[in-house]
């Protein structure tokens, strides 16, 4: 699904009902945890976490105005979904996650290369992406985007 939003608060004003309370648990629980310096705001028209141009000048390789993304959140019609790109960038850590989450949730894990849907809403593993979110610096996610993403 996709709306057209300025601020986080309005993407999630207008999500489903229902899902509106997972978003801001979800949001809080990411900021909460997140190393500094990674911003928040609408990235994609989703709920994105990034590198500040005034932390990494170049920006996104794929649009030099954009920041360079690192996480996104975002409602779709049949889930929510969480979008790493340090799970995609790095080997190790997606290995980890998904020996981790099972740990955490009785639900077999649904993940694409950096995107983890979750559709059951009761059974998120807000721990473990808690845990996850504090995995990636945002000096050690330039490096990563710099050797591994911007050379593809």
């Amino acid at each position: 699904m996709k709306y057209e939003v300025a601020t986080v608060e309005e993407y999630i004003s207008q999500v489903p009902e229902e899902r509106q309370e997972v978003l801001q648990k979800l949001r809080k629980l990411i900021n909460e945890n997140l190393p500094e310096g990674f911003e928040e705001g609408i990235n994609y028209n989703m709920i994105g976490y990034y590198v500040p141009h005034s932390k990494y000048p170049e920006g996104y390789h794929c649009d030099s105005k954009l920041p360079l993304p690192f996480m996104n959140l975002a409602s779709q019609k049949n889930s929510i979904n969480l979008y790493h790109s340090g799970i995609y960038a790095h080997e190790e850590l997606y290995d980890w996650f998904v020996a981790e989450y099972p740990k955490y949730s009785k639900r077999k894990l649904d993940m694409g290369k950096s995107c983890i849907r979750f559709k059951k809403l009761d059974d998120i593993p807000y721990e473990l992406v808690a845990e996850l979110c504090t995995k990636i610096t945002v000096d050690e996610w330039i490096s990563m985007y710099e050797s591994v993403v911007k050379k593809k």
